[in-house]
């Protein structure tokens, strides 16, 4: 179980679970060195924000990233700060590797998927809730 985290005026646990896609799902995460450095990049990138990288691992075409924060992150600029930066340095490290898979200066789909996570499950949460009525 996570701990809960606390402020001066609230207790919280933001977990979140995001997945950044390749652009046109190529599949270039078969290439260890490159999965490792991306993986650093976006921690160093996290502390920037007062984040933590509980885990992320990749398949061919997509990372999946675990995150844990405070409340007042701006969690669309972090996004966007992650995408940027590891795009633009994946792609200047990598650029004989990426030559033939990727093209332009894009790295990530526009798109992502972010979801909250928790200790309880929903089902959980809806009936908690529910029973606090009677």
């Amino acid at each position: 179980m996570n701990k809960l985290d606390k402020s001066c005026n609230s207790v919280f646990l933001l977990i979140y679970h995001l997945i950044l896609v390749v652009k046109y799902r190529k599949k270039i995460f078969d290439n260890n060195k490159l999965v490792d450095d991306l993986k650093t990049k976006i921690i160093d990138l996290s502390k920037n924000f007062d984040v933590e990288v509980i885990e992320q691992e990749v398949d061919k075409d997509h990372i999946h990233i675990m995150i844990k924060t405070k409340p007042t992150l701006d969690i669309k600029k972090y996004i966007n700060t992650i995408k940027g930066s590891t795009s633009k340095y994946i792609r200047n490290k990598y650029k004989q590797y990426l030559a033939d898979k990727l093209w332009g200066k894009h790295f990530w789909s526009n798109s992502y998927y972010l979801a909250t996570s928790g200790n309880i499950s929903l089902q959980k949460l809806v009936k908690y809730i529910e029973e606090q009525e009677k």
